[in-house]
């Protein structure tokens, strides 16, 4: 591509790509692609995207389409390479002049000025640091913040190489330039520190965004370019200079206003500050050990003494918390139970660490956080009172919740609590025990404080375990406690029931749960919706519990489930919802049948709040987490939900419908529940498989759940369905057995085989297409033995239940191969015979003797030749199946069933479904559970003596090892 003739046509078509119609747009991108590839093409970019009188527009999508030709283009293996030459112009011109004045622009140019450094710095760019170096210096303000900016780009994207070369490179490169930059941040911050006096708000802007980046910059060359470095003079005096640069910055903080422009800079320095303490942390734990001392004096001062008052901020007490915490838990500090283990270093981090956490420094940490950053605050207290919806979603995890202090100092509580809870129980119990006994209502602050103890008792349950007798708390103090039913008790009514919560699965006796029942009855009645909703989830907590009984539940199951229900219809947020709608689906899967009479409320709401959820898809999940206990707990009447519960399962399992990306998964699992619960197959129920055969395409993680609705189908009604999907259902498997992995095969063959055991006279010739490739495996001796198993079970049911279809696939298998049918008869036996070990299912291994059992009696030289092999098969299966009375000491068929045989079901298991009804049915009628091996044995031996003679059957018994006769007719005895 000429650069002169190229260069006004490129523009063109740039400018026509930043267009709004789609005409002009369209062509203008295909044009745009088609130039990726032609040699100039990115020449003419820089040309265009380094003219600053083009339009900015212009400019941009010519540094994007730069920087997307990188990726693809740069690299000398890519297909269409850009060649030594062009790239080595383009690395000059890239460097040439750092005069950008757009800054969105310049920050394009700094990245891709850094992807081009990862591939080729220092090799075949060795002039990129050192003109970067000697840029930061030029006294031009645009200049030198353009360089800083590429500056630190260039660093950050070296310092992420991860293989051993180019970390070796990097640790040359940190070497080379570190002292340089030490100097550049020192100079940049000293100027910022010195222009605050003179209050010129630009000048103060521009030095702190040289003294940000530079910092930046150090950050990555600190963490990531020394070994050990620790052993670096200026690497330690740069870390000690940190505690300096923060106080005087959190000091400058003081005189800079909320609405100051360097304001919102300023925080973010002070936090990159600590985040370069908390990443040497992490990536050097033991180069810290020299800094953990002045690293928890500077956090514990700031945050828990006075000296923080009117300077801290809130995301600075957040990297303060997360500084100590890591120090607490770092487990390179954590000495080996048995001390002689234990590094050196690691014992020198700990000692630090016990002279630092003394009984009184901890003292006073336990109870700043408790009564300092554990009370609500005026803004939630008014939060509550105005939105308590949006409150319970904060409280309980909502996105600003997560940024926020909060969980923060919860966090940082329990690590402390884990870590000295020796020293921290008797602290924290003595704090409940002044808090015991009746509390004023018009002393809001004592509320507030027993409200945070209540939450440090919570969040501290397993390791107060030993220390707090609660069911005896429970009993004489916190029952009370939920029947104060004064407004501004809420708070204390909602962290006591919360609290239970906490310690349901920790330590509360099963004989209290009707006491508990009875007042989260009369919670969820509660004036306050705040109070209601955290009692719901208590609830959830409750019949979680592995000690739940439902025997205790059920005197309050109608109560709760129609309370809880009001709940639901009352709060209006998305999230709430869903919070009640889980507690909805957790009685009901707890209580499952029992949940009968009282769920028709829900079941004719549930519509309305699908409609109404439309733009919320995540509530629509839980609705059908709900549907899907419901269907379990409803079983066979779960029919009369059919109007509204086919056309959601229709919706989330079509993968043409966008909503799809979100329902599938759950949409499935309903799907599977209603035909295991459905009593009878409907039209409706029928239409949806329409879904199916896009769903096998998908080949997702959710392929095991539509193998397991196909048999559903066919469990259900297997003449309607195979008559309607036969030839389709056969046609996808062929498609996703060429491109599945073994299990997935497996998967496929075993619905396979429920279709020739639900319609063994027509199911071979519906899925013929795929029975040729079994019978060749068992031919091929399969090397899988799981997959060998699927395929002898497949032929075998073949084979034993519709010989005249077996004898047209061997004849078929035999013309194709060239081979006579007796041959690969005989081929398959010996194959069978030689891998029955693969077989590990008792019903497969009793299936492969009748079906082999099945070729007698038979005057065939194949056959005869094969007796031995079959007989083996005969005894191991007999061996598989048969118990012995030891009364009367004869054998019996252990597999055989009848309809009069019903499982006794106990109270903790579930009642069988309409499924497991139909599949029991169907198994009565299978050869595998209606026929008896030894009589079956028996009959097939006496045929082939008829057939051959005693002489003739005597030799053919001689071929058998007499250890097989002697075991055979013991199994025989009575015949």
């Amino acid at each position: 591509m000429d650069l002169n003739s190229a260069s006004s046509i490129v523009l063109q078509v740039l400018t026509q790509a930043t267009s709004q119609d789609t005409v002009v747009l369209k062509p203008a991108e295909e044009q745009l692609k088609q130039w990726e590839t032609q040699p100039g093409f990115y020449s003419v970019l820089l040309n265009i995207f380094t003219n600053h009188t083009l339009d900015v527009n212009v400019r941009w999508l010519a540094v994007l389409y730069f920087k997307n030709g990188i990726d693809r283009y740069w690299r000398r293996v890519a297909p269409h390479a850009l060649s030594e030459e062009e790239k080595s112009t383009l690395r000059a011109g890239l460097i040439a002049n750092f005069n950008e004045p757009i800054n969105q622009i310049a920050t394009q140019i700094s990245v891709l000025i850094a992807k081009v450094a990862r591939l080729d710095c220092p090799r075949q760019w060795p002039e990129l640091i050192p003109t970067l170096v000697e840029s930061v210096k030029i006294q031009d303000d645009l200049r030198q913040h353009r360089a800083l900016l590429t500056f630190y780009h260039v660093t950050k994207t070296l310092a992420s190489k991860r293989l051993a070369a180019d970390r070796k490179l990097f640790y040359d490169l940190a070497s080379g330039i570190y002292s340089f930059t030490c100097s550049l941040w020192n100079h940049h911050t000293d100027t910022f520190l010195q222009q605050i006096c003179t209050k010129d708000e630009t000048a103060m802007s521009n030095s702190l965004e040289r003294t940000l980046l530079s910092l930046k910059v150090l950050r990555k060359l600190t963490v990531h370019g020394f070994v050990e470095p620790h052993r670096n003079v200026e690497v330690m005096g740069f870390l000690h200079a940190v505690f300096e640069r923060l106080k005087q910055f959190l000091e400058c903080s003081k005189s800079i206003e909320a609405d100051h422009i360097c304001r919102d800079r300023l925080e973010k320095t002070i936090i990159l500050f600590t985040k370069v303490l908390l990443d040497f942390l992490d990536q050097h734990p033991f180069s810290f050990t020299p800094l953990i001392q002045r690293s928890l004096e500077f956090a514990v001062s700031y945050v828990f003494t006075e000296a923080g008052k009117g300077v801290v901020f809130e995301r600075f007490i957040v990297q303060c918390m997360n500084l100590i915490k890591m120090i607490v838990k770092n487990y390179a500090y954590k000495p080996s139970k048995n001390v002689e283990d234990s590094s050196p270093e690691t014992l020198e981090a700990h000692k630090i660490k016990v002279s630092f956490f003394t009984y009184p420094t901890l003292t006073e940490i336990c109870r700043r956080l408790v009564t300092q950053y554990f009370l609500l605050t005026e803004e939630e207290l008014t939060m509550w009172e105005e939105d308590p919806e949006g409150f319970t979603v904060e409280e309980t995890g909502g996105d600003s919740w997560k940024y926020s202090i909060r969980p923060c100092t919860e966090v940082l509580f329990i690590d402390i609590f884990h870590e000295y809870n020796q020293t921290l129980t008797p602290v924290l119990l003595e704090m409940v025990h002044t808090l015991q006994g009746p509390t004023n209502m018009d002393d809001t602050q004592t509320l507030l404080i027993k409200d945070a103890v209540y939450n440090a008792v919570g969040l501290a349950a397993y390791e107060l375990f030993d220390s707090v007798d609660f069911d005896q708390w429970f009993r004489n103090q916190l029952l009370a406690e939920l029947q104060i039913t004064h407004n501004r008790y809420k708070p204390i009514r909602r962290r006591v029931i919360w609290l239970i919560g906490q310690w349901i699965s920790v330590k509360f006796k099963s004989d209290l749960r009707p006491m508990l029942y009875e007042a989260i009855c009369n919670l969820l009645q509660d004036q306050d919706l705040v109070v209601r909703i955290e009692t719901a989830t208590t609830l959830k907590l409750t019949v979680d519990d592995f000690e739940f009984r439902t025997d205790q539940f059920l005197p309050y199951l109608e109560s709760m489930f129609t309370l809880l229900f009001q709940l639901l219809q009352e709060v209006r947020e998305c999230d709430t919802k869903m919070q009640v709608l889980h507690v909805l689906s957790c009685v009901i899967e707890r209580v499952n049948m029992q949940i009968r009479p009282y769920v028709g409320c829900l079941v004719q709401y549930l519509p309305l709040l699908w409609k109404q959820s439309e733009e919320h898809n995540m509530l629509r999940c839980a609705i059908l987490t709900t549907l899907i206990h419901l269907v379990q707990g409803l079983g066979a009447d779960s029919k009369n939900l059919y109007p509204f519960l086919l056309p959601v399962i229709q919706l989330s399992t079509d993968v043409s419908q966008p909503p799809h990306v979100y329902l599938l998964e759950d949409g499935l699992e309903l799907w599977l529940v209603t035909l295991e619960n459905s009593p009878c197959l409907t039209p409706e129920l029928l239409r949806i498989f329409q879904n199916m055969s896009a769903l096998l395409e998908l080949s997702s993680e959710n392929l095991r759940t539509c193998f397991k609705i196909i048999n559903g189908y066919l469990f259900l009604s297997p003449s309607e369905f195979l008559q309607v999907y036969a030839v389709e259902l056969c046609k996808s498997f062929c498609e996703v057995l060429k491109d599945i992995n073994m299990d997935g095969q497996v998967q496929v063959l075993k619905v396979v085989e429920n279709v020739l055991k639900v319609n063994p006279l027509l199911g071979p010739e519906m899925f013929q297409p795929l029975l040729p490739s079994v019978f060749q495996g068992i031919i091929n001796g399969e090397r899988y033995p799981v997959v060998m198993s699927t395929y002898l079970g497949v032929i075998g049911r073949v084979l034993l239940q519709n010989k005249s279809f077996f004898s047209l696939l061997l004849n078929q298998m035999a013309c194709e191969s060239g081979q006579e049918p007796h041959q690969l008869l005989g081929r398959m036996i010996e194959m069978w015979v030689d891998r029955m070990d693969n077989i590990t299912q008792p019903e497969r291994r009793k299936l492969s003797a009748l079906a082999l059992l099945s070729l007698l009696p038979s005057d065939n030289s194949i056959i005869q030749d094969k007796f031995c092999g079959i007989i083996n098969i005969s005894v191991e299966g007999l061996h598989d199946v048969m118990t012995e009375d030891t009364e009367t000491r004869t054998f019996k068929d252990c597999m055989l069933m009848s309809l009069s045989e019903e499982p006794k079901v106990t109270e903790e298991e579930e009642p069988p479904t309409e499924q497991d009804k139909r599949k029991k049915m169907l198994a009565l009628k299978d050869p595998v559970h209606s026929v008896s091996l030894q009589q079956f044995v028996y009959e097939k031996l006496k045929a082939q003596q008829e057939l051959l003679g005693e002489q003739g059957f005597q030799a053919l018994m001689e071929t058998v090892d007499t250890e097989i006769v002697t075991q055979l007719q013991d199994f025989l005895q009575g015949f």
